[in-house]
């Protein structure tokens, strides 16, 4: 087996890791398992029987150099990503290999593209950060929509999610977000993000059916606010997300999600619509789909088999809509995600 097809999944037990390995798995990938803790690492790697399970800490660099020893890539699912983000690439730049990771946290995110762009286009290899179903989805439909527009007025990434049961995970990332802002919420407006301490405002969104109208958090910002503007001119990026879901996330006592199907995933759906603006003109991009932890796993290894096989636009730190022709690389996804894109 060459090297090319084997990866290594740092936080390889986590929920979102999960779907990753089985994802890579089921596309002919040889994943090598990695995490900090080893009790849970050597748990999860007695119920995948062949598969290696080597044990990292982000405090010790050479832990991480031997995680990816002779790995063609790295997947980084272990968040928070404002702690691992960094040294697992450090790690993969002296491996010399790529590096892909499923962060939502906005300020981690910015911290990839100021500390690494120039290292990693200096090193001809590529940083995909947030290749997940938030910063990741949102940016490749609007990129689509965009289509052969330059640049645009404004875009628009609604979220309608049927409920959102965090991972414990997720609620951590969210802490340390929160901590790194002093609890103040960001907006990106302007071309720059603005942290602002006044409360979001209680909208309307007309989705597509079967949503329709729907009562939304607007400015409930995400990834999309860092990745979008990482490559295209667009000086105004909104996201929201119905009142449900919001509910859900800031309830304390919202379990964790539960498999409903064979393939571990939650009863969880999920529409994303995308609206961009140009003068007069507007462009829509939709995609339907079912659990947005699950659907990160062929969002990832989408990015990864790509970057494998010199399907990129770019080296450096480049997020998914600008190293791939977003397309393609959304109608790769149809399997798992419906989608309506511009013609």
């Amino acid at each position: 087996m060459g090297a090319g097809r084997v990866v290594t999944v740092f936080g390889a037990y986590g929920h979102t890791g999960r779907f990753v390995v089985a994802e890579l798995l089921e596309r002919g990938f040889v994943p090598v398992l990695a995490g900090r803790d080893e009790n849970k690492l050597r748990a999860y790697a007695d119920t995948r029987p062949g598969l290696e399970a080597r044990t990292a800490t982000v405090d010790d660099p050479a832990s991480l150099d031997r995680a990816l020893a002779g790995a063609g890539a790295v997947v980084n699912c272990a968040g928070p990503f404002a702690t691992t983000a960094g040294p697992v690439i450090e790690a993969a730049l002296r491996a010399g290999i790529p590096y892909v990771d499923v962060a939502a946290e906005i300020e981690a995110n910015l911290d990839t593209f100021a500390r690494y762009a120039e290292r990693a286009a200096a090193a001809g290899t590529l940083v995909v950060p947030a290749a997940a179903f938030f910063g990741g989805l949102g940016d490749l439909l609007v990129t689509a929509a965009m289509g052969d527009w330059t640049e645009a007025d404004e875009a628009h990434v609604a979220y309608g999610l049927s409920g959102w049961h965090p991972t414990p995970g997720t609620r951590t990332a969210g802490a340390v977000s929160r901590e790194r802002r002093d609890g103040r919420r960001v907006v990106f407006g302007g071309g720059r993000l603005e942290y602002r301490d006044d409360a979001p405002p209680a909208l309307e969104w007309s989705f597509p059916e079967p949503l329709g109208v729907r009562s939304v958090i607007g400015e409930f910002t995400m990834a999309d606010v860092v990745t979008v503007p990482s490559h295209l001119a667009v000086p105004e990026v909104r996201t929201y997300m119905t009142v449900e879901a919001a509910r859900d996330l800031a309830a304390p006592d919202t379990p964790a999600p539960a498999a409903v199907d064979a393939h571990g995933r939650s009863d969880q759906t999920f529409l994303v619509d995308v609206l961009v603006r140009s003068g007069g003109e507007e462009r829509r991009a939709v995609a339907r789909g079912r659990d947005i932890y699950a659907v990160s796993a062929p969002l990832a290894v989408e990015a990864l088999d790509r970057v494998l096989s010199g399907r990129t636009a770019t080296v450096g730190v480049a997020s998914a809509g600008a190293a791939f022709d977003a397309p393609a690389f959304l109608r790769a996804l149809s399997p798992h995600v419906s989608f309506e894109l511009p013609r």
